[in-house]
């Protein structure tokens, strides 16, 4: 690679991050905190959280089919057109109908690449009052809640986006309930192996996250510390994403955090 490809890859790492929110250092009724780590200097995970006017939450996270350049011009495609759409239209549903047609409309320009405009997606928008969830889950891993000693996995709803016309998509809704974790991830996560080819998995992601009751950022630091550990290295073979949300009580409670 020449120095000069070198250095616009890594000009072009740096503004990719630029587009990503960083962990909200202010916490009401709810804190969020996100930690991600691409395999390169450009990757193809993609995330957000948004606050609407409303105080709604809006929160998104979603892997690009493949690694490296390519996906990394697709997640960027991909993360504008759902930012966008977002805030125009506020309804899950709508928002992940909307990225899949787009998808389409440049999976149709090649039989050959058609299977790179594609992507799992979660897309989710938290009512601050009650605390109510609506989302689609479009081929994404599960994200999980914790609650006590009790975790739940918020399972697809939908296939993941771009590769499909007509895709059957469904939005369910969750409750959350005061104290509650959510954890959101790609599949970087629980895909880090060790030397010997064993997988992180889910379960451990499981155990970690019922096991270390920390605050959100201290959680993620954690983490991903246990993946170094398991892995013998920090070099990494995938992107990593995660986002943790704690819940602390409805909007106008009198319970939030200032």
């Amino acid at each position: 690679m020449t120095n000069r490809l070198a250095e616009d890859l890594d000009l072009a790492g740096q503004v990719q991050r630029l587009l990503f929110p960083k962990s909200s250092p202010v916490c009401d009724w709810n804190c969020i905190g996100v930690k991600n780590r691409m395999d390169s200097s450009l990757g193809g995970d993609y995330f957000d959280f948004i606050t609407m006017p409303d105080n709604c939450q809006i929160v998104f996270i979603g892997d690009v089919t493949g690694h490296g350049l390519h996906a990394s011009v697709i997640m960027s495609l991909l993360y504008g057109f759902i930012c966008r759409s977002a805030m125009q239209v506020c309804s899950a549903l709508d928002v992940v109908r909307q990225a899949n047609r787009f998808l389409q409309t440049f999976a149709a320009r090649s039989q050959d690449l058609d299977y790179l405009f594609s992507s799992t997606l979660f897309f989710g928008i938290i009512a601050p009052d009650s605390l109510e969830l609506q989302y689609v889950n479009a081929g994404h891993p599960a994200p999980l809640v914790l609650r006590g000693e009790r975790q739940m996995a918020l399972e697809p709803t939908a296939p993941p986006i771009g590769f499909l016309d007509d895709p059957e998509i469904t939005m369910n809704t969750f409750r959350f309930a005061k104290n509650d974790r959510f954890l959101l991830f790609t599949d970087g996560i629980t895909d880090r192996a060790n030397p010997e080819g064993e997988l992180f998995g889910l379960e451990r992601l499981k155990l970690l996250l019922l096991r270390e009751r920390v605050d959100h950022l201290a959680f993620l630091d954690r983490l991903f510390a246990g993946l170094n550990r398991f892995s013998g290295d920090d070099v990494l073979r995938d992107d990593c994403t995660a986002i943790v949300i704690d819940l602390h009580g409805g909007w106008g409670t009198g319970e939030n955090l200032r």
